[in-house]
């Protein structure tokens, strides 16, 4: 009988965010013939809780802050001798990356969650990225994310490797099987739905200009998420007069929202690989996606899935969404363009290889 893999992979916690998504479907179907996943988390907390396989062990180190992390996450590492350890959100992939030189008997992973160069301002941060090397292992989720860390922070090719973003069919299918046409979904009108953190690089600024454009249709959009530019995204809506879009906040279940809507944007300024592009897809739903960094053209296949346009340009966005509402899309072709490329077995298998090629090569 082989020896079981000790596989520790860190986050800050389990709320539902989409590395911690990632995560926690990585853990939960690793084989446990080969494997023994367990989570390190600095505060143990959030949704995603509840999904966890009972036989994934949680470690909770119970800090607030990402910087005061470390010295519990080394000790962590020091008395357990894991033989790979997947860190798996970017402020910790860069502070750790300075101690993997101390376990040389430990395999380090790191996988990146946003472009770079976009995303992390901080200089001290980015101080950190110059020992991304020290990793055995990085994996990016998009091209863009690739070539960032190449040309922008002189990390070797060799170490890259691209896994894009699982779905899990089961679990939205799952979530589908009885949900019903939200309430707030108006007879009569076409329902447009954006889903994101509302923070400055989900751009639902610009999506609410484009919606100024689009007050005397009869079009509705519907914004999910929370964030802290709510009250400012607040402000902007009555500001401009916009009588036709809703803040709905988080939603438990936002696939019910997803399969009914007539069309789902993403109005990002960067993204790392947008699981909510995936899951638009996944449920059926057509795209209408910013042209920015990270992945989007990887994941739209032109007038298949969906489209690529410029939000900056307020106007031809809008006509473009007008365009798009006229006309009428196979559900089973969108729901194929994504299950084809991304099912969560697909994704697995690449996750699960990289693992076992660490310690076998």
């Amino acid at each position: 009988m082989m020896k079981k893999i000790s596989v520790i992979f860190i986050l800050p916690d389990l709320e539902t965010g989409g590395a911690e998504r990632i995560i926690t479907t990585i853990a939960n179907h690793l084989s446990r013939d080969r494997f023994e996943p367990k989570i390190l988390l600095l505060r143990k907390q959030g949704g995603y809780l509840n999904f966890l396989k009972n036989d994934v062990e949680i470690i909770d180190i119970n800090t607030e802050r990402i910087r005061h992390s470390l010295k519990p996450i080394l000790s962590e590492i020091y008395r357990r001798k894991p033989d790979i350890v997947f860190s798996g959100f970017g402020e910790v992939n860069a502070y750790l990356s300075l101690f993997i030189k101390l376990f040389p008997k430990t395999k380090f992973i790191a996988r990146e969650t946003n472009v770079v160069t976009q995303h992390v301002t901080r200089k001290d941060i980015k101080f950190f990225y110059s020992f991304y090397n020290n990793y055995e292992r990085i994996i990016a989720q998009s091209d863009d994310m690739m070539k960032d860390l190449i040309e922008n922070f002189n990390v070797k090719q060799r170490k890259i490797i691209k896994i894009n973003n699982p779905v899990d069919f089961d679990f939205i299918d799952e979530k589908l099987l009885y949900s019903q046409k939200p309430e707030c979904f108006k007879y009569n009108y076409k329902n447009v739905v954006a889903i994101g953190n509302l923070s400055a690089r989900k751009g639902f600024d610009n999506l609410l200009k484009v919606f100024s454009r689009l007050k005397n249709e009869n079009v509705l959009l519907h914004i999910l998420g929370d964030g802290k530019d709510r009250e400012i995204l607040h402000q902007m809506k009555e500001f401009l007069g916009l009588k036709h879009v809703f803040f709905h906040g988080r939603q438990e279940n936002p696939y019910q929202f997803l399969k009914y809507a007539d069309l789902f944007v993403l109005s990002s300024r960067y993204e790392g690989f947008p699981n909510v592009l995936l899951e638009a897809g996944a449920c059926g739903t057509y795209s209408l996606a910013n042209n920015c960094p990270g992945g989007i053209n990887e994941i739209i296949q032109n007038r298949v899935n969906g489209e690529v346009s410029d939000i900056d340009n307020h106007e031809d966005f809008s006509q473009k969404i007008m365009s798009i509402l006229h006309q009428s899309y196979d559900k089973e072709a969108i729901r194929s363009s994504i299950k084809s490329r991304f099912s969560k077995n697909i994704i697995l298998d690449k996750y699960e290889k990289v693992l076992l090629d660490l310690i076998y090569k």
